[in-house]
């Protein structure tokens, strides 16, 4: 496994991978739902590009960027083990030069939900994302269904910029008592630990009432809600019932529809989601 730092390192060494070549961005401090990427990506190419990087342009100004969990050694030695090709560890000023001026916006999908409450966010996402392609320049790029909206931005901009590559959706990796694997989750003390599974416990619930022929989107809305309510370290700050593709909030479901919530736990601020189908399935627990 080789390890580089420079956009002109990693560009000289990808001519040389057998191809197809499969890309997982991540912004390290890995955990197992990262590794089903690779393992994913490692199934359908012959090489492994693997980038960790935290990308500053994504975070607002009273966010966690200084304080989001790092590991590079440990990631290092997660990745060699899962025999990752190469891996690209990028500066901040290696990604944005001096005078770097130039930005992606995607549009309406970035206006809502994690768009809403994070300005600016996805604007940071897709311009790292778009960076990332153009360096590694790869067949297949894999991310996680628990970032859903980031997801959905990203197969967006890869159609609307005719980038010459296929984003691959993998579901989404959870802990045995459903929890959406996540490096945030290290935040959580263990008593905010045992109430962060109200999220699933709310999408489980959204399961099985739609699955019962529940289709008015508000009912279902206002069961999560006082459901998540009766868990006392829990602050809603979104449920949204959408339009799996456009994100446009829907008042009767109708699959493919996106059941997402972002819910603080103490300090702690998780997302988690589920795509209700034509048919209707637990969300995954690996």
């Amino acid at each position: 496994m080789k390890v580089l730092k420079t956009i002109n390192g990693i560009k000289q060494l990808r001519l040389k991978l057998p191809e197809p070549v499969g890309f997982v961005p991540t912004m390290g401090y890995l955990h197992e739902g990262h590794l089903v990427l690779v393992r994913r990506a490692k199934a359908e190419n012959s090489s492994v590009v693997v980038s960790i990087f935290v990308n500053p342009t994504q975070f607002g100004p009273h966010e966690d960027f200084d304080k989001y969990p790092r590991n590079p050694e440990r990631d290092l030695a997660m990745l060699e083990k899962e025999g990752v090709d190469l891996v690209f560890m990028p500066s901040v000023a290696e990604m944005y030069p001096p005078q770097f001026n130039s930005w992606v916006d995607v549009g309406k999908i970035t206006e809502r939900l994690e768009g809403a409450a994070r300005p600016g966010h996805f604007r940071g996402v897709a311009t790292v994302v778009a960076k990332l392609f153009n360096i590694v320049q790869p067949d297949r790029a894999y991310f996680g269904q628990k970032d859903a909206q980031q997801l959905a931005v990203i197969k967006k901009m890869v159609a609307d910029l005719n980038m010459n590559l296929e984003v691959v959706a993998v579901p989404t990796v959870r802990e045995p008592d459903g929890l959406a694997m996540s490096s945030r989750n290290i935040y959580l003390n263990p008593e905010e630990r045992k109430a962060a599974v109200v999220l699933y416990q709310a999408l489980s619930l959204a399961q099985k009432l739609w699955s019962q022929g529940e289709k008015d989107a508000q009912a279902i809305r206002q069961k999560m809600t006082g459901l998540i309510q009766k868990q006392p370290l829990a602050n809603i700050e979104y449920i949204s019932i959408a339009d799996a593709e456009t994100l446009d909030e829907l008042d009767k479901v109708k699959p493919p529809a996106l059941v997402s919530l972002a819910v603080k736990i103490g300090k702690t601020r998780l997302i988690d989601n589920v795509v209700l189908e034509k048919v209707c399935l637990a969300p995954s627990i690996t």
